[in-house]
């Protein structure tokens, strides 16, 4: 893999390899673009096959984030951390120290959080090197663990979707399909349950489809199987890349509306959902809601005020559909144009690198 190339390809401003013998640390830290602030993103672990599947995920979700940001209206850009390792065997609390102290080395230009296989106890780990870590205990002044809060955003965009395809917002009575049932998706079954809905649920860990089932009273499938389910809503919330020339053909739904980072492998198949007529809910709007939360953090967290902020992604969504339709093109290129825009619109105003008198845009749990 030719690393700078790579990183040339979309504009990537910073890579950083994390090593510690002593502690099993393995990690790559991803920045993608600070014109409107810090980058912040989540640090994902993962059992990766290769270092460059590593890298080339830590480059995608860094990149995903600084769309994110943008179009949730954030003073922020995009970053991300990947660790090499699996997450139920090969933590400790050495090892997030040890990436704490890689984080407070870059002096703001990164703020980490939680994402796949970390929790709030890691976070707390990292905490004890640095202050730029968002999503500790609420005991430090932090939000906590933002699952809740990333389900409660979808399930909003969810809605909003639902409304464009169906007419109705309402989500009673609707079969929906949900790829993962880790923490975010287990949150949102709930709210899906809750308003009637008809889950099936898969997952490759068992005892999340077990909970699921026995929780919400979900119809259980084989991983391979939910591509071909016959549903209103199929809901990605596992890893990316799910929609794919091997599955595309596959789904039975009227709307793709979940809490999985870069669901499309490659644009192109955005653009067969279009001739599909699938309506497809871009997954760094829909599911921005625990990046929403813990940016809320920066200011002095607020549950009030983060909560009302991540229930405004309905209307965000509504807008990306009302900015398709109007400009004729697919719902992915709606969404980037309205976070490229106000990128290039603040791109002159901001410093690249991150200025240390920038209050409002410091960690304050010290």
């Amino acid at each position: 893999m030719k690393i700078l190339e790579a990183m040339k390809q979309y504009d990537y401003e910073q890579l950083v390899f994390c090593q510690d013998e002593s502690s099993g640390l393995k990690a790559i830290i991803a920045i993608h673009d600070t014109t409107l602030g810090p980058a912040l993103g989540g640090i994902r672990m993962w059992n990766y096959a290769t270092e460059e599947e590593a890298i080339v995920d830590a480059l995608r979700l860094a990149r995903g984030m600084t769309y994110k940001a943008a179009v949730s209206g954030l003073n922020l850009g995009g970053g991300k951390t990947v660790i090499i390792g699996e997450s139920r065997t090969d933590k400790s609390e050495a090892m997030f120290r040890a990436l704490g102290r890689y984080v407070e080395g870059l002096n703001g230009r990164y703020i980490t959080a939680e994402d796949v296989g970390t929790n709030e106890e890691d976070m707390n780990n990292i905490f004890l090197e640095t202050s730029y870590v968002t999503g500790v205990s609420p005991a430090f002044g932090s939000s906590g663990n933002p699952s809740p809060v990333t389900a409660f955003g979808v399930y909003q965009g969810m809605k909003a979707a639902a409304k464009v395809a169906y007419g109705s917002d309402s989500l009673k009575g609707k079969k929906i399909a949900v790829q993962g049932v880790g923490n975010v998706a287990y949150h949102l079954c709930k709210y899906l349950h809750e308003e009637g809905a008809q889950l099936i649920v898969t997952d490759i860990y068992e005892p999340n489809v077990k909970r699921a089932v026995q929780d919400f009273g979900a119809t259980s499938v084989h991983p391979d199987e939910i591509y071909d389910v016959d549903c209103d809503i199929f809901s990605p919330c596992a890893l990316g890349a799910i929609v794919n020339d091997d599955t595309i053909d596959r789904l039975r739904c009227n709307v793709i509306a979940g809490s999985a980072n870069n669901q499309l492998k490659e644009d192109r198949h955005g653009d067969l959902l279009e001739q599909k007529g699938i309506f497809y809910a871009p997954d760094y709007v829909i599911n921005a809601g625990g990046l929403i939360n813990v940016a809320d953090e920066l200011y002095g967290y607020n549950r009030e005020r983060a909560m009302a902020k991540v229930e405004g992604i309905y209307h965000t969504i509504e807008k990306v559909f009302e900015i398709a339709k109007r400009d004729g093109i697919p719902t992915y290129q709606a969404a980037d144009r309205l976070a490229e825009e106000r990128i290039e619109s603040l791109r002159k105003s901001r410093n690249m690198f991150v200025q240390k008198d920038r209050h409002a845009l410091t960690p304050v749990h010290r």
